[in-house]
């Protein structure tokens, strides 16, 4: 599903216009993006949980010359479904 059919899904659903639907969900998004820039970690019950993930430094190799590389720490956007979501997904 793209996020124009998720729009679509959803303001059906909602009975509102996909225009109107549109700009909730990109603020919804906006909020997320936001609050994961700060570090704070997002909770939506029933659904899961986003949150910034750290990935420590670490030495890889170069698979087309086999060398040796330095891979920096980073972070990275990380989601944890929670056990609602988990058991709809397993019940389908």
């Amino acid at each position: 599903m793209q996020k124009t059919d998720f729009i679509k899904a959803v303001a059906d659903r909602a009975n509102l216009s996909q225009k109107v639907t549109k700009e909730v969900v990109d603020a919804a998004l906006e909020v997320i993006a936001e609050a994961l820039k700060r570090g704070e970690k997002v909770t939506l019950t029933g659904f899961g949980t986003f949150e910034v993930r750290r990935r420590q430094a670490r030495e890889g190799v170069n698979p087309q010359t086999r060398e040796k590389i330095h891979i920096p720490a980073t972070q990275t956007p990380g989601f944890s479904a929670s056990s609602t979501l988990k058991n709809a997904v397993k019940d389908s």
